[in-house]
């Protein structure tokens, strides 16, 4: 990695620098120093850093900081990430610099995971992104399809001789297309943080679920390569498997259809309820908390997603439950009262 090739004054070195010269200080460090840069990339960061002495300066303080985040205990890191004076600043430069400060830390180990599940670090390292109860659909160059799911972030590579995804958050449909501009059609991979999926003329769903991601097949099949020496498995359609550091295994079915959200619906027969509801709640800001004792109730039909609120009127009324909304974020669904 290079450092700056200017050296300013004592005094310049603790001059004030504007926000947004930081901010894209930050946005380098993120594609030089946890990417894999290219070398497009690393001479527009070249020619970046050589612009202004006040460029060479912002490189400088972000990469003192990154030294500090890396010798923060992952615990104090993730306080700092939650601090109120973080979460005050939803949109603003303080908390996308703290995200990404904290994504450039690697923090692994011990709280780790913690900040991997809890916070949407991902989408600063991503070309595209989805909000809460958002969806978008991606026509790509080579005449693939990819469409992001709810609260997901991810990257296209389709520059060389490997058309690449790579998944950070969330979930993904994916349509290979034909390729129709390279002189040959080019392998499609999907990479993952448990493994890497080669599409074999298809259309399938990825999925990152806890430490693992769930592979449907609708069309087509999918080679699955667990990271280091784990044999590859080969998922066909109709098929649903768990990709793990470990190696792949068969996944249990849902009770729905793997690729009905693209179409905005949540559509099964004899679905357990807690995990009908645990869906719902992907696709709404707070949460649906499910009483264990409904949450083997079983129920068919088609719910509307972009909708909760009327999906979870329509529970309330068809079946034996009691659905509580203690706050327009925190909703119970519980046994109905007696009588």
């Amino acid at each position: 990695m290079s450092r700056a090739g200017h050296q300013g004054s004592d005094s310049a070195a603790g001059a004030a620098l504007p926000p947004g010269l930081i901010d894209d200080a930050i946005g380098w460090a993120v594609r030089m120093d946890f990417n894999a840069p290219s070398a497009a990339t690393r001479q527009a960061f070249e020619a970046w850093l050589r612009a202004s002495a006040a460029h060479a300066q912002a490189w400088e303080r972000v990469q003192s900081l990154q030294d500090v985040f890396r010798r923060m205990p992952a615990q104090l890191a993730l306080d700092t990430l939650q601090s109120p004076h973080v979460q005050r600043a939803p949109a603003g430069p303080r908390r996308r610099q703290a995200l990404r400060l904290l994504s450039l830390a690697g923090i692994t180990g011990g709280a780790g995971w913690l900040v991997h599940e809890h916070t949407p670090w991902q989408r600063v390292l991503a070309d595209t992104s989805t909000a809460v109860g958002e969806q978008r659909t991606l026509q790509l160059a080579d005449g693939s399809v990819v469409v992001l799911n709810t609260d997901t972030a991810a990257s296209t590579d389709l520059g060389g001789a490997v058309r690449r995804i790579v998944l950070h958050r969330g979930e993904i449909l994916v349509t290979t297309g034909p390729d129709p501009h390279a002189p040959s059609r080019r392998p499609f991979w999907v990479q993952t943080p448990f493994g890497s999926l080669q599409a074999l003329g298809t259309r399938f769903v990825v999925r990152l679920d806890g430490r693992r991601a769930r592979i449907s097949v609708q069309e087509g099949a999918v080679a699955m390569h667990p990271p280091g020496r784990g044999a590859e498995t080969v998922a066909r359609p109709g098929e649903s498997w768990w990709l793990a550091p470990q190696g792949s295994t068969r996944a249990p079915s849902q009770g729905f259809a793997p690729d009905g959200w693209a179409d905005g619906v949540l559509a099964g027969r004899n679905m357990r309820l807690a995990d009908m509801l645990a869906e719902l709640s992907r696709h709404r800001r707070g949460r649906i908390v499910c009483d264990e004792r409904v949450a083997d109730l079983r129920l068919s039909g088609s719910f509307q997603l972009r909708d909760s609120d009327q999906a979870l009127r329509f529970l309330a009324q068809t079946q034996p439950v009691r659905v509580t909304a203690l706050t327009p974020w925190w909703v119970t669904v519980g046994p109905a009262a007696p009588g």
